[in-house]
């Protein structure tokens, strides 16, 4: 894993001073890197999150969000890696695998609008317009990801995921996150669009010039999100990252107040 910068830290209010107890029980959570080839290279595509949400506020992140129980439902139609395979290579129960492939699928159709399932085991859908009304459905909570993909006769695709990290709040914030971080690339024919009411701005961009712009002021963003872009900038490619051997193991910082800043620590 690449070693976090002297100046990666976040701001204190990110944990209160006077925030006492026993560490808060982490929530799941699911994390996709979208990535494709662009003109001047390998891009990532994120999302600056509202300023004003509770949990990393103004920061930019990739599209994800926290699993729902439905998301465990067995029932969906799947093609790809079994819940076995993810649930060996992300060492968790086969339950939760399943629930984070689906969130991870569900997320990034609410966040981005890319839809990874398709009407055969084979194919992806190429245009996700005709479904933004069970987009919105779902991100009320209206519908599950199963109902959602059995009404439209499509294929949940858990092989267009890649396993790639697994991040644990440090146990010093009051609200943590489980978030195990999976990439897709892009699927033909389908856009990003970024189309949710938890970001301010979407944009696809170089990891690269997303590190300068955070080197510069222009970005804020959490030490998972930091390793990841370094990590995709070094390799370069949709090639390179689909190729790149990952072995996953859960990494769990620390926090160290140093004025009104947070320090994080990786052990």
């Amino acid at each position: 894993m690449r070693e976090l910068p002297d100046d990666l830290v976040l701001p204190g209010h990110f944990v209160p001073e006077d925030f006492t107890g026993p560490p808060v029980r982490p929530r799941d959570a699911a994390t996709v890197v979208l990535v494709r080839d662009g003109a001047a290279g390998l891009e990532a595509f994120l999302l600056r999150r509202v300023a004003g949400m509770a949990f990393a506020g103004g920061m930019t992140v990739f599209p994800g969000g926290g699993v729902d129980q439905r998301d465990a439902d067995t029932s969906v139609a799947w093609s790809g890696p079994p819940p076995t395979w993810w649930a060996s290579r992300f060492g968790c129960s086969v339950e939760l695998a399943t629930a984070l492939v689906c969130a991870a699928v569900r997320e990034t159709f609410e966040e981005s609008g890319v839809l990874l399932a398709g009407p055969s085991a084979t194919s992806v859908v190429a245009d996700t317009a005709a479904f933004a009304s069970a987009r919105a459905a779902l991100v009320a909570r209206e519908l599950s990801l199963a109902q959602f993909l059995a009404s439209e006769g499509l294929v949940l695709r858990a092989d267009l995921l890649r396993p790639w990290a697994n991040w644990l709040t440090p146990e010093e914030e009051p609200r943590r996150y489980d978030t195990y971080f999976f990439v897709a690339v892009l699927p033909s024919g389908q856009r990003a669009d970024g189309a949710t009411t938890e970001a301010s701005d979407a944009v696809w961009q170089r990891p690269g010039d997303a590190l300068a712009d955070w080197k510069a002021g222009r970005r804020a963003l959490m030490p998972p999100t930091w390793v990841t872009l370094a990590e995709l900038d070094e390799l370069g490619s949709v090639a390179a990252v689909s190729a790149a051997s990952r072995t996953v193991s859960k990494v769990i910082p620390k926090l160290v107040r140093e004025g009104d800043v947070l320090r994080v620590v990786v052990p």
